[in-house]
């Protein structure tokens, strides 16, 4: 919903219905995943796409059908490789996709469900998408909020509980139960789509190349900070795309921060000064990634002091030093692509090799 999400406001803020096709579950080589959202107006507008433009024109009908009064409804597009061109999936994936009409008359507190999700509060909405006549019901949960009912307070009960762990991990996916939130049964399923704070990648060293870093890194969705000790150098007008810069010393400053599983490290100062302090925190810490700019010299010099900091092997081999893939890279924007592929890759489990000569899934994990 995210994607379509001023659109939507705007709509709603007017009066007027939409339909919502939102995708709730994938298999194979699917184009889109979980939560892409596409909507369809009264006067027949499209905004947002589930598929990169595969199915775009059957989810526009069935959006049409709910506009005009169809129940909610979920739909398998791309039965089989061999139906794919039939439905219009050329990929060969599949996409399971619920349709519902809302407004703020069947869906009244949606507006302030939209108002958090603007203001980035970590919340997640959770839709019937199956289960008889609480197909079509929501609830949306926050860590102080409950917005809405399912239509029984023990279900309500049983959803709030299992999806603040979802929320904290930052993750979507499915949730069943009976009709009165019967962990045990499993009469109704639920899709419980979370949007969390943007993950948060944390560069040290006000240097050109980290100029470069921060500007992919707020084009991934990442809420960037550029932190370095040196005030003449950490300014906003050298780094224009962070959302935050910080004259601090980097250890000084990692001490003060929470650091969660999604977050990002790249220590860009290669200076051991600098760095061994911070990563002897960043490779204890929970962040996702730490990576650490250098020459090959540079980096056994940095594995020697770090272990002389205590750190174990295991510690240390979390570090990704020299930072990034071997892309050929010379200039700092070529550096800093470099860098977000190897946090992609990470982050998804991708090979690295190029999909020219691998074989399987494009996207890695995607066959469930």
């Amino acid at each position: 919903m995210k994607e379509v999400l001023r659109e939507l406001k705007g709509e709603l803020l007017r009066g007027h219905s939409v339909a919502l096709a939102t995708v709730v579950r994938t298999w194979k080589s699917a184009p889109r995943s979980a939560g892409a959202a596409l909507m369809v107006t009264s006067s027949g507008e499209v905004v947002g796409s589930i598929s990169g433009g595969c199915v775009e024109g059957a989810a526009f009908e069935r959006g049409q059908q709910a506009l005009e009064g169809s129940l909610p409804s979920v739909d398998i597009y791309g039965v089989s490789d061999d139906e794919a061109f039939a439905v219009g999936l050329t990929c060969g994936g599949i996409l399971e996709v619920f349709t519902e009409r809302i407004s703020t008359k069947t869906w009244p507190e949606l507006l302030e469900i939209i108002g958090k999700i603007e203001a980035e509060e970590a919340i997640s909405v959770v839709t019937v998408v199956a289960g008889g006549d609480q197909v079509g019901s929501h609830i949306a949960i926050g860590r102080d909020c409950v917005i809405g009912s399912l239509g029984s307070a023990r279900l309500d009960a049983a959803v709030h509980d299992d999806v603040l762990g979802m929320l904290e991990a930052g993750q979507s996916g499915f949730l069943k139960y009976g009709h009165d939130g019967e962990r045990l049964l499993a009469d109704i399923e639920l899709f419980v789509s979370t949007y969390s704070s943007p993950p948060r990648m944390l560069v040290f060293g006000a240097i050109d190349f980290a100029s470069s870093v921060a500007r992919v890194g707020k084009f991934l969705g990442f809420r960037v900070t550029v932190c370095d000790a040196r005030p003449l150098f950490a300014t906003k007008k050298r780094f224009p795309d962070a959302d935050e810069i910080v004259v601090d010393w980097p250890h000084r400053y990692f001490e003060t921060q929470t650091i969660d599983q999604r977050a990002v490290i790249c220590v860009l100062t290669h200076d051991p000064k600098f760095d061994v302090p911070l990563l002897k925190l960043a490779l204890r810490s929970s962040a996702s990634y730490v990576g650490a700019m250098g020459s090959r010299r540079t980096h056994q010099d940095r594995l020697e002091r770090l272990r002389a900091e205590g750190l174990s092997q295991e510690e240390v081999s979390k570090l990704h030093s020299p930072i990034g893939l071997d892309l050929g890279a010379r200039t700092p924007e070529e550096t800093a692509i470099s860098i977000a592929a190897e946090i992609v890759a990470h982050r998804w489990g991708g090979s690295t090799r190029s999909l020219s000569i691998s074989e399987g899934p494009i996207h890695p994990g995607a066959a469930r």
